[in-house]
């Protein structure tokens, strides 16, 4: 057993419950590990991928600035891809232990409930890796103070501007895929906005019964 400090990444894919839903189980399957293998590619240096946990990965830098390049190279390699789910990312710098190539620990536990605060599409990353993040050029906007699931103390948190434009795109509201407005079908249009699609199927159930997706 040992213990070591690390920035610690967890990235997971938002909306996967809907996806799994309407694109059934084999697809979802085939999603999570392609997710995984895509970070695999990602690593550089001394970056590990802890552990795959569902539809998420966990992710070892040694530096802050290692963790948050990390991280741009997965959103830029998602980004080349076509109806992949938004990410919700968190990152936090801290001492872990070190057991049978797993990590314990509330920096673990840190990481894991900033990424579950972020909303789709967004990386969200406390204190302890902002001063990396502005030495690097990545705009950085306080997020305030929030309490976060199970942990006792508040935490700062900041949004880091990573990853690719995603103006060009959509969600769908149906099966929560991003996907390329000149693939989708679509448009439809419900209390003013424009919802986009990622096949008939899914613009069909969203006409059917719209306030089910957008509520």
């Amino acid at each position: 057993m040992t213990t070591r400090e690390s920035t610690f990444v967890m990235i997971d894919l938002a909306g996967y419950t809907a996806l799994t839903e309407h694109h059934g189980d084999l697809h979802a399957a085939d999603l999570a590990v392609a997710f995984a293998d895509l970070v695999r590619g990602c690593l550089r240096g001394e970056d590990r991928l802890i552990k795959t946990i569902g539809d998420a990965v966990l992710l070892a830098a040694a530096r802050p600035s290692d963790g948050i390049q990390l991280v741009e190279r997965v959103l830029d390699a998602l980004g080349t891809l076509d109806r992949a789910p938004l990410t919700r990312t968190g990152l936090h710098h801290g001492e872990a232990v070190e057991r049978d190539g797993d990590v314990f620990g509330t920096a673990v536990n840190v990481a894991s409930r900033v990424a579950a605060h972020a909303q789709g599409g967004q990386v969200l990353a406390t204190q302890s890796v902002v001063e990396a993040a502005r030495h690097l050029g990545v705009p950085v906007t306080a997020q305030g103070s929030s309490m976060l699931k199970n942990l006792s103390e508040p935490y700062e948190l900041f949004d880091l501007a990573l990853g690719p434009d995603r103006h060009a795109g959509s969600v769908d509201p149906v099966c929560r895929m991003w996907i390329q407005r000149k693939k989708a079908t679509g448009p439809q249009r419900f209390n003013g906005h424009e919802y986009w699609f990622c096949s008939t199927d899914c613009a069909e159930q969203f006409a059917a019964e719209p306030t089910r997706y957008i509520g």
